[in-house]
């Protein structure tokens, strides 16, 4: 070679200024005798960023070892490196450039999940926007190939482990990169969500089960078809019923599957991936790309008309079909008349060929008030739902299709707006402000054809809310949510102390309480009320008999309710004494008495068993307490000291719970470590941690997707209600380990959502243990005024009946009473003359009543002196053998044991009573503990007794063998 080459040349060159970039020593380097001005690999770098500004440069000063140089800036949307390893240029980066490269993303992606959860960014889209130039010195190096490109020594012998500072990390989160990557993630899923959900308008489409397109639907004359969206297959055989009347040439219809997705927080890939919207995308022909629709002319349908169930669920699937549109094409939901509904009537009643129908419960009730005693003459007939009504109906309802089609209108930003309200995540304060003035005595007029969307979620949509909450939070009086409640009247009014079967027990509660959900979720609610594992209820008001599900799912494994049996548990009706029952005020439904409005149990449940639930702006999360220090502090109250904290407790829990430093609780599993054989035994769990996913962790810890394991080896001697894992550490590992940290054996909560439903059914916020249980007090000793009242009234009415069976007889053989040959009229009148007292065969039912009405009530009674030939049964069924000496003699006896029992009740108070309950209760909390502990004993006994009868076998076994070798 004569001479270099330009290319030689301009590498020789490239050489000598990394060079002097790469050393940071004081070593001088000239290149044609000038001097290289360039200091540091900082300043070397400045040459490939002329341009950018020096913000955007981030250089990570604060690394732990001098062995490694990083500095980070934006890429165009192609990741770049340049790296040097050991002064060698790898122009193809290497496991050096990948190590640190991972490391940065995974931090990076940390903090864009944080905030952005829905969006689903891969680590590649974020490398992507990433420019790193990496300095390294690594201990023998091997390299690829002799050009010595690409660096392929693992990480775990490059001599040195360089550690990515959390300085760093926020140096390049202020650069603005996470916004950069997010925004392109964001544009990138807009795009593909309009190309998958974009419809068309086409004359006929297919692949879409159940859909009944309309005849024109998709053709010139589609602006005067309407898609008619039902809940659910039955209520589409009402619609396809119905359309026989006007034709299917304007009228489609197609059922949705329960509720559709709340678009307006779902992430864009799930809505993609939802069949449900693709469906009505392409039968409507939307197009998510075009927001301003000026008509419906390049629509399929110009109309849609939601036909719903008249219950609170129905107005929710409206409500999510309107936010749908709304969030989507807000002009066609501001286009009046594009959205309706059809409306059925929820009750009938009927009085030969006289017929009311009625579209909300409260309706019905104003008829039945204005009725009065005359409601007895009409059959009343509950429409559950659409599929209650017939085909007759149908045709019935669709003959006179636009008196059944109300209209949904927009006026101003105030219906926009209140969409929002309804639907959005931001508006969760007003929502709460929104559902704190809720009216239950405001609905709809479904006599009007047209509906404000403002009316529809102020007067429909939040009764929806309301009962989501009441479904989700549970009453601070008797800690039930309805279900729950409808399950223990149930059991009550069946007196369940037999086993039942769980499907046995959903099928009776449903028809004694009017219960108008899936059979399915009340089964789930039946199991959950008797599960008793830890983490569970600490006190079960069933019985679980058959598996019911443990720890080790957190009772998701339970069997089926086919094959499962419950009955009530003895604790119970301690908890919620009978005679408390007549003092209670009983809902009315399906012209049936259904359960109360709350019970009043003699602890606060809420607190014993706890409860977790979110609802519509509110959420509820309170631990469990132990029933005994409640008890304690109840006993105190009465007698006039004040309530005091008290901590969370489980039952059956191993572990600890403490006062955290920065408020709430932490919980703790329990463990313990032998140091010389580096294994860790772990006996209890966090509570809410279950078996099954904690040993999934475990496993992650011996496979890791990337790092180098840390467990060898697992060993599992759990019980259903026992934790205990054996752990196996890789050696050398553990002692550098915080094990209440690396193994997740802590948990913390907070107690400052204590949300609960009031006496007066308003949610309310409680500061903390005292505050509930002072409230829940007062209510309590309420309740035994009343109770009171009621055993004074039902003790005096037994005085009142057996006097007047002691006169009677006094009567009959006196002679001033006969009885002979004597017509049932004038003896009637005779014993009237005699002022013998009438009973009514409802005055049971009278005193019950005539403690819980309001003074407005009052007038409603009958009088009791307005009595009739049957009032006096309870004197002339008496047997013959009454009229003897003896029996007076008895009745007396009753008269004045009635009468000191009298006298006894007088003198008791609120207070008194309550101590006495709460004795009862502590009696048989501490016999069940024995016989648990009893239990125990067996059960430990049986195991070494076990033990001790195979241990020996082994040896009568190796006897046996021995003495064979010998022969």
């Amino acid at each position: 070679m004569e001479s270099l080459t330009e290319d030689t040349v301009c590498l020789l060159k490239k050489r000598v200024y990394d060079m002097s970039g790469i050393f940071n020593t004081n070593l001088k380097v000239f290149l044609n005798e000038q001097a290289i001005k360039i200091k540091s690999f900082s300043h070397y770098i400045n040459m490939f960023l002329p341009e950018v500004d020096e913000s955007l440069k981030i250089y990570d000063k604060e690394m732990k070892t001098d062995r490694w140089e990083i500095l980070l800036t934006f890429s165009d949307g192609v990741f770049k490196q340049v790296s040097f390893v050991n002064a060698i240029c790898t122009s193809r980066g290497g496991k050096h450039v990948d190590y640190i490269v991972d490391k940065i993303v995974e931090r990076i992606q940390e903090q864009i999940q944080k905030k952005n959860k829905d969006l689903d960014i891969k680590p590649y889209q974020i490398k992507s926007h990433i420019f790193l130039f990496v300095n390294a010195l690594i201990v023998n190096p091997t390299f690829d190939s002799q050009t010595k490109e690409t660096l392929t020594t693992k990480a775990s012998q490059f001599g040195s482990k360089p550690e990515i500072s959390e300085k760093f990390i926020k140096a390049i989160l202020k650069t603005g990169i996470v916004e950069q990557i997010v925004n392109q993630a964001k544009a990138r899923e807009n795009s593909k969500l309009q190309k998958t959900l974009k419809g068309g308008k086409k004359a006929r489409i297919t692949g879409i089960p159940k859909l009944d397109d309309a005849n024109d639907a998709g053709t010139a004359r589609s602006e005067n078809c309407t898609l008619i969206l039902t809940e659910g297959d039955s209520a589409k055989a009402l619609a396809m019923a119905g359309i026989e009347v006007v034709g299917r040439d304007n009228f489609g219809v197609f059922p949705l599957r329960g509720k559709l997705l709340n678009v307006r927080e779902a992430p864009k890939k799930q809505i993609m991936d939802n069949q449900e919207i693709q469906n009505l995308c392409k039968i409507m022909g939307l197009d998510p790309s075009k927001t301003n629709y000026e008509n419906t002319k390049s629509l399929r349908y110009g109309s849609i008309m939601i036909m719903t169930d008249q219950d609170s669920d129905g107005s929710h699937i409206k409500g999510l079909l309107i936010n749908f549109i709304h969030y989507f094409w807000p002009s066609l939901f501001r286009m009046n008349g594009f959205l309706k509904e059809f409306v059925t009537p929820i009750i009938k009643a009927t009085k030969g060929n006289e017929i009311h129908s009625f579209f909300t419960i409260q309706d019905f009730k104003n008829f039945a008030t204005q009725q009065g005693n005359r409601l007895k003459q009409y059959k009343v007939k509950y429409y559950k739902g659409l599929g209650t009504s017939t085909d007759k109906e149908a045709k019935e309802y669709f003959s006179n299709v636009y008196d059944h089609q109300i209209k949904f209108l927009y006026e101003d930003d105030e219906d926009f707006q209140r969409i929002e309200l309804g639907f959005s995540r931001k508006k969760i304060q007003e929502r709460k402000d929104w559902l704190a003035i809720y009216n239950p005595n405001l609905f709809v007029d479904y006599n009007i054809k047209q509906l404000r969307f403002k009316d529809f979620i102020d007067k429909e949509l939040i009764h929806f809310s309301n009962s989501d909450n009441l479904r989700s939070i549970p009453s601070v009086v008797d800690g039930l949510k309805p279900g729950q409640r409808k399950i223990l009247f149930a059991c009550f009014k069946r007196n369940l102390k037999n086993e039942i079967k769980v499907a046995q027990l959903q099928g009776y509660v449903a028809e004694h309480s009017a219960y108008h959900h899936g059979e399915q979720s009340l089964a789930q609610t039946i199991i959950n009320m008797a599960q008793n594992f830890v983490g569970a209820n600490n006190i079960s008001l069933l019985e679980p008999i058959g598996q019911f599900g443990t720890r080790n799912q957190g009772g998701k494994e339970h069997a089926s309710s086919r094959y499962i049996f419950t009955n009530l548990s003895p604790i119970t009706r301690l908890i919620f004494p009978e005679p408390d029952d007549h003092s209670l005020k009983y809902l009315e439904d399906d012209s049936q008495l259904v359960e109360p409005e709350w019970y009043i149990p003699i602890i606060p449940l809420c607190l014993v068993n706890g409860s977790e639930g979110i609802g519509t702006g509110w959420s509820t999360n309170i631990p469990n307490y132990n029933h005994r220090e409640i008890v304690e502090q109840i006993r105190n109250r009465l007698d006039g000291k004040p309530f005091t904290q008290i901590h969370p407790w489980y039952k059956g829990f191993q572990g600890t719970i403490e006062i955290s430093n920065k408020g709430g609780y932490i919980t703790k599993g329990k463990w313990d470590i032998d140091e010389e054989e580096e294994t860790i035994r772990i006996t209890e769990l966090p509570v809410g941690k279950w078996t099954k996913d904690y040993k999934n962790y475990l496993e992650e810890l011996i496979n890791p997707a990337k790092d180098q394991p840390d467990l060898e080896d697992i060993r599992e001697y759990h019980t259903n209600n026992r934790v205990d894992f054996q752990v196996q550490c890789v050696k050398g590992k553990m002692q550098s380990w915080d094990i209440e940290k690396k193994f997740k054996l802590s948990n913390t909560f907070q107690i400052t959502n204590m949300v609960l439903f009031d006496k007066e059914h308003k949610l309310k916020r409680y500061g903390g243990t005292e505050e509930i249980l002072e409230y829940f007090y007062g209510i309590r000793l309420e309740l035994y005024e009343k109770r009171k009242i009621y055993l004074l009234s039902k003790l005096q009415r037994d005085m009142d009946i057996l006097t007047n069976k002691m006169r009677f007889i006094n009567y009959v053989v006196n002679g001033e009473l006969e009885l002979r040959n004597v017509k049932r009229k004038i003896l009637i009148q005779k014993m009237a003359q005699l002022k013998l007292l009438p009973m009514k065969k409802k005055m049971k039912k009278l005193i019950e009543l005539m403690i819980n009405q309001d003074e407005e009530d009052k007038d409603q009674f009958e009088d009791p002196n307005d009595y009739q030939a049957n009032e006096y049964n309870y004197l002339l069924v008496m047997p013959i053998y009454s009229l003897t000496e003896e029996k007076v003699e008895q009745l007396k006896k009753q008269v004045y044991d009635k009468e000191q029992e009298l006298i006894l009740l007088q003198k008791k108070t609120s207070k008194i009573y309550g101590k006495k309950i709460q004795i009862n209760l502590l009696k048989l909390l501490n016999k069940q503990k024995n016989q648990k502990k009893r239990q125990i004993r067996f059960q430990r006994s049986n195991i070494r007794w076990q033990k001790k009868v195979k241990k020996n076998q082994r040896r009568r076994q190796r006897s046996r063998q021995i003495s064979g070798k010998k022969i």
